[in-house]
């Protein structure tokens, strides 16, 4: 990946938004539930405490985490559909 983000920013690929319910009823794109589980694909250095230090990470590449329904910046890079969010947005590593 090309992206790099800074200080305390992670970057998430969202799961894909189940494409129908459990009794099989097929949904339109207009009634998915927007996903609240993603993968970290990049994560920054940490951010930079009062005094100067780097606080680092509580979360690595890899890990499945959960975040707030409308959490983040959607951006696309090479047809991938990734958030930007900053560590504190997260709620859980799942």
């Amino acid at each position: 990946m090309k992206l790099k983000p800074l200080a305390d920013r992670v970057v998430v690929k969202p799961e894909v938004a189940d494409e129908k319910t459990k009794g099989g009823i097929i949904l339109p794109d207009t009634a998915k539930e927007k996903p609240v589980i993603g993968t970290v694909v990049a994560v920054g250095p940490g951010k930079r405490t009062d005094d100067g230090k780097i606080q680092p990470m509580d979360v690595k590449v890899g890990d499945k985490v959960l975040y707030g329904k409308y959490s983040g910046t959607e951006v696309t890079i090479d047809g991938e559909e990734y958030l930007i969010m900053r560590e504190t947005d997260l709620f859980a590593i799942v």
